[in-house]
């Protein structure tokens, strides 16, 4: 089995990330959730700002190209706004942002809600079904746990 791509994979709080940095990440995001899936939402919420939020990016010369985010509920943490740009899918690099978070969330349980497309991806990282398929946005989603 071939080794996955290796990737420079950052993990900030808000307050280490410059602003240029912070804009070009949730432009990034926008781009996707907003824009690509067609979304009208409120994709800043207000956790981003939060002082145990990480964000787990990855940067390119043209800017950030890889995000997820880690969200502590508590005892629990959430894994959420996992993308890639389009124009950098299909080279491992959504699995080397779901490794990074799971080193960086450590043995704390965590959860997510996956696009139900992707449950069965995510179930390769431990993760398991949790209850119910749902929609959100107009997207079939599958809530997962693991730990």
């Amino acid at each position: 089995m071939a080794e996955p791509p290796s990737y420079d994979v950052r993990v900030d709080a808000v307050d280490d990330l410059d602003v240029r940095t912070s804009y070009r990440l949730w432009q990034l995001r926008e781009s996707v959730f907003v824009v690509e899936q067609d979304c009208a939402y409120q994709e800043l919420d207000g956790r981003d700002l939060e002082p145990q939020t990480r964000h787990v990016w990855v940067d390119s010369d043209a800017g950030p190209v890889g995000y997820l985010r880690i969200l502590d509920d508590g005892g629990t943490a959430r894994i959420g706004r996992v993308l890639v740009a389009r124009s950098h899918r299909d080279h491992g690099l959504s699995g080397a942002l779901m490794r990074a978070a799971l080193a960086e969330i450590g043995d704390r349980p965590s959860v997510l809600d996956a696009q139900s497309p992707l449950a069965g991806w995510y179930a390769t990282f431990g993760y398991q079904q949790s209850g119910d398929e749902f929609v959100e946005d107009g997207i079939p989603h599958v809530p997962m746990r693991r730990g």
